[in-house]
């Protein structure tokens, strides 16, 4: 047996006597499925925790956790919900994109399952509205892609010279390039699309923006770019890129400006959504929760390393400004 099946076997074992060892002590079970990796989530992951906690519900206490973790790799989520299903848990708590949602809704029809996802969960076909969802799936949607033609809006007036503005996606996640470029083609602008799906691509799509002259750069919301923020941050100010963000922890990290929810808030409501389900709600009645603020993050400090003059339009529209 090659050393990673073993310990994935391993891993297996130890996390099928923990969520029996919880069952059997009558402690409910969460099976927390992600198509990201740890470490860049942390933030994410106390926020759903802080979630649970509002809901009455301590992790070790009265409920335990098990962790799927796919590290950006779709193909293992399909094993990973399937896992899950057969140890039985509560409730399945899928995020980080809509390729979790899909795994969890195909490996079971009964469990409940509470997702926290950027996209229209209605036109993915997750649940029947946002008031009634139906079946057994509901959660929290941040409505990511729905933002995209206000950030453009945002980025000419940041960057009024920039004709050509690059959008950054990854192609093995939905996304709106097709939106984009007709909301960019309203505003007078060319959207150059870039793919990128491992590291590697992401220096080739930087490399490209330079090539077609881009003025900026949208980043698209993705699990895969969330958790690779500090290298593309990093990477756009290298390339001296005026880039607009998804999440302020873009901005945190040194990017130069983001418009739309807050995330960890998101996960925060997933989890108190996820309490609401282990104390009987049906997630058939229980409707998902929208957003009802964005916010506008600018890092002053970050527009000065690139020749950037805060336009005063924009800048009293910001809800943070980081110096």
């Amino acid at each position: 047996m090659k050393r990673r099946e073993f310990i994935t076997v391993l891993g297996g074992t130890a996390a099928w006597s923990l969520a029996a060892r919880a069952q059997q002590s009558g402690m409910p079970v969460i099976g927390f499925l992600h198509l990201g990796s740890p470490q860049p989530y942390t933030p994410m992951v106390a926020a759903f925790l802080q979630g649970l906690n509002e809901a009455g519900f301590v992790e070790a206490r009265n409920v335990a956790i098990e962790y799927r973790w796919a590290e950006n790799q779709t193909d293992r989520l399909p094993a990973m919900a399937a896992d899950l299903v057969r140890q039985g848990v509560d409730v399945i708590a899928p995020a980080g994109g809509p390729a979790s949602v899909r795994a969890a809704k195909a490996a079971t029809t009964t469990i409940p399952i509470v997702f926290s996802l950027g996209s229209d969960p209605v036109k993915m076909g997750f649940v029947d509205s946002l008031n009634r969802p139906g079946g057994n799936v509901t959660g929290v949607t941040f409505l990511a892609n729905e933002l995209e033609a206000k950030q453009l809006d945002l980025l000419r007036e940041l960057v009024p010279k920039a004709d050509a503005i690059g959008y950054l996606v990854n192609p093995s996640n939905p996304n709106t390039a097709a939106a984009v470029r007709a909301a960019g083609q309203v505003l007078g602008r060319r959207i150059h699309v870039f793919n990128a799906s491992t590291q590697r691509d992401l220096d080739l799509a930087f490399a490209g923006l330079d090539q077609q002259r881009a003025g900026a750069l949208l980043i698209s919301p993705d699990p895969l770019f969330t958790s690779r923020r500090e290298q593309i941050v990093t990477l756009a100010l290298r390339h001296a890129m005026p880039t607009m963000y998804q999440f302020r922890e873009f901005v945190a990290a040194g990017g130069l400006i983001s418009y739309g929810v807050d995330l960890k808030d998101t996960y925060r409501q997933h989890g108190i959504y996820v309490g609401r389900i282990l104390k009987g709600a049906s997630p058939a009645d229980l409707p998902v929760v929208q957003p009802t603020k964005f916010e506008l993050v600018i890092n002053v400090k970050t527009a000065k390393a690139l020749g950037l003059e805060i336009p005063s339009t924009v800048l009293v529209l910001a809800d943070e400004v980081i110096e």
